[in-house]
């Protein structure tokens, strides 16, 4: 993917620049070395293609065995892959690779911990805009390793009213009817409510997704009744692992977490040139 590619070309620029001094002093041209992808805890790993693309950018000819595949469980110990190249491109690829490996597989890993939480409900876990600038792709792609799904992907793919809008457009029947109007016919509408007036306000719109923002619990039961599966419901705001299995047995259909792409730990993983 060219977006995949440029992210990778840009990291590279940014911790290469006019050249690894280091590694050009240290280590004489045309020595190849084999080195290792090493898992230093137990994680889900996600990210390991653009790590080996990391290395096939600075080199074509490099060779990686992938011995785990991203969405695997690994554990503390594992090996996750092993690479034979020249030892400088070794060395020069080693930080980016790990950056965007490690900050993936954290993704990755911390969408695991919500989807298991609720997985004796229905719910679905979504992620959120909330990523890092420059890394959405990957960031998006990292909660799908996870078991979790994508929301819209940005502004362009989806239609979601949310608190400012509605201020702006002056109330939600006006921006359902402004959204209706036009964005195209295969974007569902999705509008944010606050409390139970606004989930009746959506509904009477005709809202495809009914965003439940920030409500108790017992407002987020009432509203699914009230709702009754005439639009999809989606819960927000104040979700974490403490809170994401209530969150669920209320009976909505999603549940959007911010914390998946915006705060969660990089795993760790080191190189090791054997």
């Amino acid at each position: 993917m060219l977006e995949i590619a440029e992210i990778i070309k840009r990291a590279l620029r940014e911790d290469i620049g006019s050249g690894d001094v280091t590694t050009m002093a240290t280590i004489p041209a045309g020595v190849t070395r084999t080195a290792e992808l090493v898992a230093k805890e137990d994680f889900t790993l996600a990210g390991l293609a653009v790590a080996q693309q990391v290395f096939t950018t600075l080199d074509p000819t490099v060779a990686f065995e992938f011995l785990k595949f991203d969405g695997n469980n690994v554990e503390r110990g594992d090996v996750l892959a092993w690479i034979k190249a020249d030892a400088r491109v070794l060395l020069q690829g080693e930080r980016v690779a790990l950056n965007l490996l490690q900050r993936m597989s954290g993704v990755a890993t911390l969408t695991a911990c919500f989807v298991a939480a609720v997985a004796h409900t229905d719910a679905i876990i979504v992620d959120t805009r909330k990523t890092t600038p420059g890394l959405r792709v990957l960031d998006k792609y990292s909660v799908r390793m996870g078991g979790g799904r994508n929301h819209r992907s940005s502004l362009y793919d989806g239609v979601l009213i949310k608190e400012n809008h509605i201020a702006a457009a002056g109330g939600i029947a006006a921006a359902v009817e402004g959204a209706r109007r036009m964005a195209p016919h295969t974007l569902k509408i999705e509008v944010e409510t606050e409390n139970l007036n606004d989930v009746r306000a959506a509904l009477t719109a005709r809202a495809d997704i009914i965003m439940l923002d920030n409500m108790t619990l017992e407002q987020m039961r009432e509203a699914v009744q009230l709702i009754d599966d005439a639009a999809l419901t989606e819960a927000s705001g104040g979700v974490n692992l403490d809170t994401v299995a209530d969150i669920a047995a209320t009976g909505v259909d999603f549940i959007s977490v911010g914390a998946l792409t915006h705060s969660s730990r990089a795993v760790d993983i080191s190189m090791l040139i054997r």
